[in-house]
Formats: C-alpha cells, structure tokens, sequence
C-alpha cells in the first residue's frame, strides 16, 4: 500500500532530510587519503546525534553501523572498516536519518583526491543519471519513466545500471511502496501521485551489472571487480514537480 504524505507531514521528514544533507556536506570536507569509513560513520552518527536524530540503518534487520560505506568495487551495503581510503579510491557513504520518527535516505559518492578519468567519469553520469529520474518525478508520470530516463542516459555514457537493489517509498518506515528498480521500459509500474515520497538512488557500474554477496550477507560487490557509484535523494511529488527533501 502506498501511504500518501501530508505537508506536514513531508515538512516533517525535510527536517530530517536537512540533517541529513548538512551531515553530507560535513563528510566531503573529511574525504581524504588516510580517513576511514568506520571513522565517517562514528562522525555520522555523533553529528545525527547533536542534531536530535538517530540512524535508522544501524540495527535494521541487525545491520550493526549508522552508514554504509562502499569502496571501489562495493555497490552498496558496505561495512565500514578501518582500512584507510587510498587516493584515487571512491567511497559511497549511504545514510537514513531518523527525527521523530520521519525518515530521510541519501547516499553521495565522493572521489578520494585526484581520481582516474574514468572513475570521474563514472561519478559525474551517475549523478546526472539522478537527476535525469528526478526530471521525470512529476504528476501523472509512471516509475518507469524515472528507470527508463536513468537506463537510456547511463547506458548511452557506457556504464551498466545495477539490477539487484531498487529504489523506494519512503515514510514511517525505511522501505514503502512502491519499489522500483533504475531500468526498463517508459510508461509503466506505479503512477506517481501527490503526496508520494520516494527515493531515486541509481548505482553504476564500468563494467557488468551483475553483483556478488560477501560472507558478511551484506556487501554486495561488482562481479567483474569494476567500479561502482551511487547518488540518492529523497524526495515529495507535489503539484509543482519534485521537491529534494535532501537537497545538500
């Protein structure tokens, strides 16, 4: 069941969403050689924390940490570790921020110091790719029009669209209806109404779509050992388009 929001409501979870951006915009300064993940999570946490939020992630279907952090050839669900991040390296930090039980989801990939012009390349076609599916986030518009925009530009650029892990509703709860995945055909699945919130969170890849699970049960890596980024946003469809709750 789709669970449409109110303005009070989706002003309740831009509040979140304002948290969780200004968390973001924190990290990007702190991404650098030597850093690492477990210590942007331990930040991430503190700073939702001193903010009056906490992380919906960390015991979500026992997850045991407030982010998720992907490195290189991890599409998502990462474990942050205490590996330092490399030069050249790309970390993609996922977060779901929880204030008063209204929820915000954003993940940002960032470039570890000077990185390979086709990893640069990959993180600017996936964000792009992003903000393709926001443009088709408006009224009377189907999901599949956000996958089929994400697919047609991001396969044009040469990178493949990940299959496995799907965008969502988004509330109450972390995952709502509807899911949908970041390819296919226009003009099907669900038909986007006012006072739905949904998250866009397209992930590439330079090589094959296809992914394989750690021992761990969580970190899904890139079969082919390729590259991997991710951009989210979560945002309200209203009757004048598609507002970014978490908008950095």
């Amino acid at each position: 069941m789709i669970i449409l929001k109110t303005k009070e409501q989706i002003e309740n979870m831009k509040k979140a969403g304002e948290i969780l951006a200004a968390c973001h915009r924190e990290i990007a300064k702190m991404i650098r050689p030597g850093i690492t993940t477990l210590e942007i999570d331990a930040f991430a946490e503190a700073f939702m924390k001193k903010n009056g939020a906490t992380p919906e992630q960390k015991g979500y279907n026992g997850y045991p940490y407030a982010t998720c952090g992907s490195v290189n050839d991890v599409i998502c669900h990462g474990f942050p570790n205490h590996t330092p991040l490399k030069e050249g390296d790309i970390a993609t930090i996922d977060m779901v921020v929880n204030l008063n039980g209204w929820l915000a989801d954003s993940a940002w990939s960032y470039a570890v110091g000077q990185v390979s012009e086709q990893a640069q390349k990959l993180l600017d076609v996936t964000k792009e790719s992003l903000f393709k599916g926001i443009e088709q986030a408006v009224v009377g518009n189907r999901v599949g029009d956000i996958s089929h925009a994400i697919q047609v530009y991001a396969e044009a650029q040469g990178f493949s669209v990940v299959r496995d892990f799907i965008a969502h509703g988004i509330g109450q709860s972390m995952h709502e209806e509807p899911h949908y995945p970041h390819y296919g055909p226009p003009h099907r699945g669900t038909r986007l109404k006012e006072g739905m919130v949904i998250t866009i969170e397209p992930m590439l890849n330079t090589g094959t779509y296809r992914c394989k699970i750690d021992e761990d049960g969580w970190t899904a890596r890139t079969l082919d050992g390729g590259l991997s980024a991710q951009y989210e946003h979560t945002l309200a469809i209203t009757a004048d388009g598609p507002v970014l709750l978490t908008e950095q």
